[in-house]
């Protein structure tokens, strides 16, 4: 049966999308633009049929097409498809049930097939997830696109908010950048030929290890953004590699031996956007960056290979968290939260408690490139407890918690990107291969909790 389209959260927030909807509803940010990459809205659409518009709780706020059923379609005009050469076709989608597809076709409901994105249930209608396919020839420039939803099942199974289209780039860190084979081979020959160490009969059996990091440096600098660029982005406060600028590169993090973290062979490099309170920096007194697995079988994880990069959250994010929203700033200590900032969007903790939060990074990879146009479409987040499909190979699930020397109590907290909901973190891998392939061997394979030694 088909789900009423006036739910509570489209009443409670109505007013909040149709601001939003108006701002988005063709949306080539300055950032994809670079990276050759077109986000098209779902909403944005010049014809449709069986579509209904609802506000949507996915990052960035908006609406998203709702209650989508078998032969449900929305065309959407002017689509740029970019040059000849790969394209990875991405679709942002939820579903609380069902299974089926989105085809994607230019021209026509029955025109040429551009590719299909395979749909499974999500775990809820407003959970939402990135699915992707990559094509390997397919019309170039502006097309007329079409999305036809395709299931077995007469039911509604997927709600849509998002479409992109990601053309190849080049290797600087503006677009794709492939594996090198060669060395990945390498290192998992290396670390599949690893002897586990024995774990102890008391160990915690958590597949957990981390490093330990306090601040290092503070720079308008973002590497994997705007490789090359100094100060063309806004302030970020960094972790681990103490030479990280916008300079930066897999080659210089190898290089430079000073890092902020423990254990002293990860070289990685850890950033977020600096907090402010009164316009006065606020740097971390440190940051925890834990390694796991959130697999149910962890036995497939493998490491990260040298050179990889993504990042979690968006910048542009900027709607209110108020108490009870996902992903918020929380207390940690002893009387937790004691309030909230007058403008909602921040807790007031309690004098013994600090200002923390975490931030978790995806956990599947497409086992091809080290980055991505949009630094996050070559990873994904396991939403059945499998890495498949377009991201198949096991990653650690990284995660960011770091804590502020502040209560919040003056109430006039900002990121330097703005909002709350601007939060978002990156990661540099530049571990050493025989450390990092240890503590997955030992530690996450063998769901076994380790410390910043890599020991249990």
């Amino acid at each position: 049966m088909r789900r009423h389209p006036l739910s509570l959260y489209t009443l409670l927030t109505g007013a909040l999308a149709v601001i939003l909807a108006a701002a988005l509803s063709l949306t080539v940010t300055a950032e994809s633009a670079r990276a050759a990459t077109t986000t098209v809205r779902a909403e944005s659409y010049a014809a449709q049929s069986g579509v209904v518009l609802e506000a949507t709780a996915d990052t960035g706020g908006g609406q998203n097409a709702a209650y989508l059923a078998n032969g449900d379609w929305l065309r959407f005009d002017h689509v740029d498809l970019g040059p000849a050469g790969r394209l990875t076709l991405s679709a942002r989608v939820a579903s609380d049930g069902g299974t089926g597809s989105l085809e994607l076709r230019t021209g026509s409901l029955t025109g040429p097939l551009l590719g299909v994105i395979q749909l499974a249930p999500t775990g809820g209608w407003q959970t939402w997830v990135t699915r992707s396919t990559d094509v390997t020839t397919h019309p170039t420039g502006a097309q007329t696109v079409f999305a036809v939803l395709r299931s077995a099942s007469p039911d509604n199974f997927a709600n849509l908010n998002w479409l992109s289209f990601t053309g190849a780039g080049g290797d600087t860190g503006a677009g794709w950048v492939p594996v090198d084979q060669a060395k990945w081979n390498a290192q998992l020959a290396q670390f599949r030929a690893m002897t586990p160490a024995p774990v102890p009969a008391d160990n915690v059996r958590v597949p957990e290890f981390n490093a330990t990091c306090t601040y290092s440096h503070s720079k308008p600098d973002d590497p994997i953004v705007f490789p090359g660029l100094a100060g063309a982005s806004h302030m970020h406060s960094f972790f681990g590699n103490k030479g990280t600028d916008a300079f930066t590169t897999t080659q210089s993090l190898l290089g430079n031996t000073a890092t902020s973290c423990t254990p002293a062979k990860d070289l990685s490099a850890y950033w977020i956007p600096t907090l402010y309170d009164r316009g006065a920096a606020v740097e971390p007194e440190g940051m925890i960056v834990y390694y796991g697995s959130r697999l149910p079988d962890t036995t497939a994880t493998v490491p990260f290979p040298q050179g990889f990069r993504m990042i979690s959250g968006d910048a542009r994010s900027q709607v209110a968290t108020p108490a009870g929203s996902p992903n918020q700033f929380w207390c940690a200590g002893a009387g937790g939260e004691i309030g909230r900032s007058a403008d909602g969007n921040w807790p007031i903790c309690a004098p013994t408690a600090k200002l923390t939060y975490q931030l978790v990074f995806p956990d599947c990879w497409d086992g091809k490139n080290l980055d991505s146009p949009d630094h996050k479409s070559h990873v994904a987040f396991t939403y059945d407890g499998k890495c498949s499909g377009a991201y198949p190979v096991a990653i650690p699930n990284v995660s960011f918690v770091f804590t502020y020397p502040t209560t919040g109590a003056s109430g006039a907290l900002s990121l330097a990107s703005g909002m709350a909901s601007s939060i978002h973190g990156d990661f540099f891998n530049a571990w050493d291969n025989d450390a990092l392939g240890h503590r997955v061997k030992d530690c996450i394979i063998q769901r076994a909790k380790c410390n910043s030694a890599g020991t249990f």
